[in-house]
């Protein structure tokens, strides 16, 4: 199936359930894998947080600032939009060991209900 808006580019929707990544969409297929968008996309701290990231990939401390939270809780949070491909990290050396930063680019999610 494909999908086209005004202006916009043509998204081929695969027809396997899953969750994949075109360009800055996340197009989410299968009723488990809704599920699991839907349920990271619920909680206003993890929607802060990709606001954030949207703006420039960020180590997990300056995340933990921007959101008020401790560092634990926003590694917890980013973890989770990890899982459903919401968020990439990576890892750079800093001063005192490893830094995990993470950044997405993902601008729409596209949930398929079939």
């Amino acid at each position: 199936m494909t999908l086209e808006a005004e202006g916009e580019v043509k998204l081929v929707i695969p027809k396997n359930p899953g969750i994949y990544e075109v360009e800055d969409t996340l197009i989410v297929r299968g009723e488990e894998y809704v599920q699991k968008v839907s349920s990271a996309l619920s909680s206003v701290t993890r929607l802060r947080i990709l606001k954030y990231l949207r703006e420039g990939g960020m180590y997990v401390g300056k995340a933990a600032e921007l959101i008020s939270q401790s560092k634990a809780n926003a590694s917890a949070q980013i973890r989770i939009l990890e899982a459903v491909k919401l968020v990439k990290s990576t890892y750079e050396p800093g001063k005192r060991g490893v830094k995990k930063i993470s950044k997405t680019n993902i601008r729409k999610v596209l949930l398929v209900l079939d």
